[in-house]
């Protein structure tokens, strides 16, 4: 039998709901949540309401503000689930800092790119510190790729955080052309996670394709890591550490 609940979200804490008495009540704030939907997010290990001896999905109130605030990080920030899952693992989605500088650098690291701010040459010279003729010589290397926009060149928070990590090899003499080696190992690490991952993105299952870019979004963590672990065994020869 399906808990009662007051229009409003004022939920009893000691009163149980059911998961479509959990949907009503977040339909008036997210238009696009469902059954199904609630379900996914279950078996992605973001939620675990307690089950009735009889198989039922029981929810209390921290699981519906659990839900409430995964569904606000995927719509407010466009943040993939892995990065919500480790938002809520660090109670961050508790904190107002989730909106801003640091959701825009999450967004920057993410292979989704919805949401991303749109930026001028003149607002990436002013954000980055970096001058246009660094970000011109790391255009022609391939290194940043912005985007025509209704004829206007325009760069998103990745190509931002691209340019200051550039900038910052730059004080070291290190320019463009000297970071083809850098670009072409990107190159051939997407290639390798596209053929792992590609079909599936395809799929005009929408279930399928969310948990393709959650797939694609964790190897993408994990061959970086490996990249990064790869390069520290490398230059421990240079410390005389191995």
């Amino acid at each position: 039998m399906e808990a009662s609940t007051r229009p409003d979200t004022g939920l009893s804490t000691r009163k149980a709901l059911t998961i479509g008495a959990v949907t009503k009540i977040l339909e008036r704030e997210f238009d696009d949540i469902s059954i199904s939907k609630i379900r996914y997010l279950e078996d992605q290990k973001l939620l675990s309401p307690r089950r009735t001896p009889g198989g039922y999905r029981l929810y209390s109130q921290a699981d519906v503000e659990r839900l409430r605030s995964i569904l606000r990080m995927q719509r407010d920030e466009f943040l993939p689930l892995r990065v919500i899952r480790q938002e809520l693992a660090s109670g961050a989605s508790e904190r107002k800092d989730t909106v801003g500088a640091g959701a825009s650098l999450r967004r920057a690291g993410s292979v989704e790119t919805g949401g991303s701010a749109r930026l001028s040459l003149d607002e990436m010279v002013d954000q980055t510190s970096t001058s246009a003729e660094v970000i011109t010589d790391l255009e022609e290397w391939r290194i940043v790729q912005p985007r025509q926009i209704n004829g206007v060149k325009t760069y998103d928070e990745t190509d931002r955080e691209i340019v200051k990590a550039c900038g910052e090899l730059a004080r070291f003499g290190v320019a463009g052309r000297n970071l083809r080696a850098i670009r072409t190992a990107a190159d051939r690490e997407a290639q390798l996670l596209e053929q792992v991952i590609g079909p599936a993105l395809q799929s005009s299952n929408a279930t399928r394709r969310r948990e393709a870019i959650e797939n694609l979004e964790t190897l993408a963590a994990t061959t970086g890591s490996l990249t990064h672990l790869l390069l520290v065994r490398d230059l421990r020869k240079l410390t005389g550490e191995e």
